[in-house]
C-alpha cells in the first residue's frame, strides 16, 4: 500500500510540474492569475521581430501594456515572431487570437503587411497599431472599424531637440537620418527649425551637417562618415533611424562627442554601451501614453471612437508628460541655458500656438533655416 501511495504522489507532482511549464517560448504572461469575471478583453502585444529589452519600440510598448494590464487585472502576453518576416508576424497575431486574446497591440511600421492580412478577417478582435501610417498601408487600403493606427508629429519633438541643443551651447550640429522616409524627414526638419529658433534668440553662430545613411542600420562606411564629422568639429549628432545611431555613437566615443536619441529615451542603451553622459536628450514618440489611452478606451467600451482611424498625434497639453511627442525629463541634460522649467515653457508656447513648426517636407532642409548654416550632404551611401 505504501508503495502505491508513493507512486500516486510522484505522479501528481510530475503532472503539476508539467502544468506549470506550459507557456511557449515566444510568449510570456504578465501575471499568473486569470482576469476578473467581469473583464471581457485580454491583451496580446506582438514584437516587430526584436526583443522586449531593446530599449526602443518593443520594450516601451511591452512595459506600457503590462503596466496597464497589471493595474486592471487583465490577462496579458507578448509574442515574438520567429524571424523578421511578414509571415511570422501574421503567425504570431493568429496564434494570439487562437489562444483567446481579443486585443492585439503592434508597434512599428513593419506590421503594415501583417495588418492588411489579418485585421479584416477578425471583426471581433481589436487591433492597435503604433507608428503605422497610411503610406505604410497603401492608398488602396480601407481601415476596418476594429483597427486604430497612431502616427506622430515628429517635427515637434525634433524641434524641441534642436532648440535644446543650441540653448545648451552646442553650435556644431549634425543630423544623421536613416532613410529619407516622411517620418525621418519630419524629425530632421523639426530639428533644423528648433536649432534655427534658438540661434536667433542666443545670437550664436550655428552650423549643421545634414545627411541620410540611406539605411536603418550602422556600418563601417557610415561610422567613417561620422568620424569625419566629429573630428571636423561636430559636437552633437541627432541620429534618427533605427540602429543607425550606433555609427554616430561609435564615432562620438572616440572624441568625447555627444548624440541625441530618437523615438524613445535612448540614454540607457547609448550611455551604457558607448560612454556615460553621451546622450544629450532624445526626441520621443509617446508610445506609452498612446497605449494607455487606447486600452482605457477598450476597457470603457469606447473603442468605437477610435476604430477605423489613423490619428496624427502631437501636443494635447502644456504639461510635457501628457503629450504624444516630448523629450525625456529624467535623462535630458538640462543646464543653465535650457532648464527643466525652460522646457516646460517651450512646450507651453508650442501648445498655445505661439511657436509653430512646419511639417512641409516638400522643401529642402536649408530652406527652413534663416539663422544657421545647413550643409545638406544628401545620402551618404
Amino acid at each position: 500500500m505504501k508503495k502505491i501511495l508513493a507512486l500516486i504522489l510522484a505522479l501528481v507532482m510530475v503532472l503539476a510540474l508539467a502544468a506549470c511549464g506550459g507557456n511557449g517560448g515566444n510568449t510570456e504572461p504578465s501575471n499568473d492569475t486569470p482576469a476578473p469575471a467581469d473583464v471581457s478583453y485580454s491583451v496580446a502585444m506582438i514584437t516587430d521581430y526584436g526583443d522586449i529589452t531593446d530599449q526602443s519600440f518593443n520594450q516601451t510598448t511591452y512595459e506600457a501594456c503590462k503596466a496597464f494590464c497589471d493595474e486592471k487585472g487583465v490577462t496579458f502576453k507578448y509574442y515574438k515572431p520567429a524571424s523578421d518576416s511578414d509571415e511570422d508576424r501574421v503567425a504570431m497575431i493568429e496564434s494570439a487570437i487562437d489562444e483567446g486574446f481579443n486585443v492585439i497591440v503592434m508597434p512599428g511600421f513593419a506590421f503594415a503587411p501583417a495588418i492588411k492580412s489579418t485585421a479584416g478577417n477578425y471583426a471581433d478582435v481589436t487591433f492597435i497599431a503604433l507608428d503605422v501610417s497610411a503610406d505604410d498601408l497603401g492608398e488602396d487600403y480601407v481601415l476596418p472599424s476594429n483597427l486604430y493606427c497612431a502616427v506622430y508629429q515628429e517635427e515637434l519633438c525634433g524641434y524641441m531637440a534642436g532648440y535644446a541643443a543650441v540653448k545648451l551651447g552646442y553650435t556644431k550640429l549634425g543630423f544623421l537620418g536613416g532613410m529619407a522616409v516622411p517620418a525621418v524627414v519630419r524629425y530632421g526638419y523639426g530639428f533644423v527649425q528648433g536649432a534655427d529658433a534658438a540661434a536667433a534668440e542666443t545670437g550664436a553662430t550655428v552650423s549643421m551637417n545634414y545627411a541620410y545613411g540611406n539605411q536603418f542600420y550602422p556600418d563601417a562606411d557610415i561610422t567613417a562618415a561620422m568620424d569625419t564629422w566629429y573630428q571636423g568639429g561636430t559636437e552633437v549628432v541627432f541620429a534618427c533611424g533605427g540602429g543607425i545611431f550606433a555609427s554616430a555613437a561609435e564615432a562620438a566615443a572616440k572624441v568625447g562627442g555627444k548624440v541625441i536619441g530618437v523615438d524613445v529615451d535612448q540614454a540607457g542603451i547609448i550611455d551604457g554601451k558607448y560612454g556615460e553622459g553621451m546622450t544629450v536628450t532624445s526626441a520621443m514618440k509617446g508610445l506609452a501614453p498612446t497605449v494607455k489611452t487606447l486600452l482605457t478606451a477598450v476597457a470603457e467600451d469606447k473603442f468605437a471612437d477610435y476604430g477605423g482611424k489613423i490619428d496624427n498625434l502631437g501636443l494635447v497639453s502644456e504639461n510635457p508628460a501628457d503629450n504624444y511627442v516630448q523629450l525625456p525629463e529624467e535623462s535630458t541634460q538640462f543646464g543653465d541655458g535650457f532648464s527643466a522649467d525652460d522646457y516646460k515653457a517651450l512646450v507651453a508656447d508650442m501648445f498655445s500656438g505661439k511657436i509653430t513648426v512646419s511639417n512641409d517636407i516638400s522643401v529642402k532642409a536649408a530652406d527652413l533655416a534663416k539663422n544657421i548654416e545647413v550643409n545638406d550632404l544628401g545620402n551618404l551611401k
